[in-house]
């Protein structure tokens, strides 16, 4: 028996401990283990994400049906002036995102309204402004207020200023190829008409040019025509910046004659004629200046005075009657608008130059700091310059504004009339003075 029992001199293969395997196997068991755990992990961490997708997505699919019980609830949560009708449908989702779920927003969940840690209508002042004069509008969540989606209202077609002769729209496209002025005739408002019904018709002039022009249709009795008519020009691409278009709208009487009810004139400028495209545009008539021009000629301009922000505006509008120098058809002439104060040049300004014209337009503005204590110190001196080659230039009259220290007459009564009127332009036209000082 004991021979027996030693037979193969050792253990059997069934009694032989799992730590007597090679050191590859256990390597491989080890790393087995080890990866199912990981394989474990990995499986929680995606499930536990699937289910928080899952659990927002059914949150959102709930929130249309809450429709009713917000409807029970609300008398708790706003009070009566807060609530109003929303416009949105009730099949209509509304989502809320999820990363401001974590404010203090009414969670809605399971159909039910959850008490908020906090009053949900906020202080009126802490509301955004609305137009309407409940402020508990905007406890309101998802809807939409009219107010903010209307388009300014177009003003041009109801407010004309006091003492207003009409106003008339037009358009204007130049056509660069062609060298073609395309003038559109649009309407007009608000004719003065000197009898109690008014036939008008328009007058269009390419000024410098007094000869040629072209006229609309006469329209009768009606003080505010439609006329929609379409006009050509042809000017080259060269002297177009030169030109001025000139609108004069006329009133015709019984036995045919024509009586000038105001005129508009508009300079062809750069910025106005970029980009081949239709310009809208409309202006108030202007009365038509019976007096004779002075001795050097007149200018014609605009003062305004912003006593908030401090600034001084000059509007340069035209002039007419100057005296030019000979061989005036290749010169320019231009405006220079210089602010003085205690006789002392503070700075200048001025306009684009216009080839040859003794009456030319040049519609620029020009603004100035002054401080308010200086407006009893300071003037204005516009002059008028003609180009005599090269850097040289003669001066064709100045004139000069502002207050009692330094002029009187007309000059002095447009200054004061700028500072009796803030933030107004006061327009008007003042005879020009030859000089010879600097």
């Amino acid at each position: 028996m004991a021979g027996q029992w030693c037979e193969g001199d050792g253990l059997s293969p069934a009694s032989q401990s799992p730590w007597s395997l090679p050191p590859e196997h256990v390597a491989l068991v080890i790393g087995g283990i080890i990866g199912g755990l990981l394989l474990l992990l990995l499986l929680i961490g995606v499930s536990c994400w699937l289910w928080k997708r899952l659990c927002a997505t059914s949150t959102y699919e709930e929130l249309p049906g809450t429709t009713a019980a917000s409807s029970v609830q609300g008398d708790k949560l706003c009070p009566p002036h807060a609530r109003t009708q929303t416009s949105r449908p009730p099949g209509m989702p509304f989502v809320v995102p999820p990363s401001v779920q974590g404010r203090d927003w009414v969670p809605l969940h399971r159909r039910e309204w959850a008490q908020a840690p906090r009053d949900l209508c906020p202080a009126p002042e802490l509301l955004p402004h609305t137009t309407g004069s409940n402020p508990g509008d905007a406890c309101v969540v998802g809807t939409i207020n009219p107010e903010l989606y209307k388009f300014p209202e177009d003003q041009s077609e109801s407010h004309f200023p006091e003492g207003c002769l009409g106003r008339l729209w037009f358009s204007v496209e130049y056509q660069q190829e062609a060298e073609r002025l395309l003038v559109g005739l649009i309407k007009a408002q608000g004719l003065r008409a000197p009898s109690e019904t008014c036939s008008p018709l328009v007058k269009l002039h390419l000024l410098p040019d007094e000869r040629r022009f072209l006229q609309s249709r006469a329209k009768r009795k009606t003080a505010s025509p439609q006329f929609d008519e379409h006009f050509v020009f042809q000017v080259s691409s060269r002297s177009i910046t030169q030109r001025v278009l000139r609108f004069s709208v006329y009133h015709v009487d019984k036995q045919k004659k024509h009586q000038l009810l105001g005129q508009v004139l508009f300079p062809l400028k750069n910025e106005t004629l970029l980009g081949d495209c239709r310009h809208v545009i409309w202006r108030d008539l202007e009365a038509e200046s019976l007096e004779p021009p002075s001795e050097f000629g007149d200018l014609q301009f605009c003062l305004s005075y912003n006593d908030r922000l401090n600034r001084l505006t000059v509007v340069v509008l035209r002039a007419k009657g100057l005296q030019l120098q000979e061989d005036a058809s290749c010169l320019s002439v231009f405006v220079k608008v210089s602010l003085m104060n205690h006789n002392k040049f503070v700075k200048c300004r001025k306009t684009s130059a216009v080839l040859g014209s003794t009456n030319p337009v040049y519609s620029e503005t020009f603004s100035f700091k002054v401080d308010p204590a200086e407006l009893d110190t300071a003037s204005l001196s516009l002059t008028v310059l003609q180009n005599a080659g090269g850097d040289k230039s003669c001066e064709l009259g100045r004139v000069v504004v502002g207050p009692y220290m330094y002029t009187r007459g007309k000059e002095l009564a447009h200054w004061d009339e700028m500072l009796g009127k803030p933030r107004e332009l006061v327009k008007r036209w003042h005879a020009l003075c030859h000089t010879t000082e600097p």
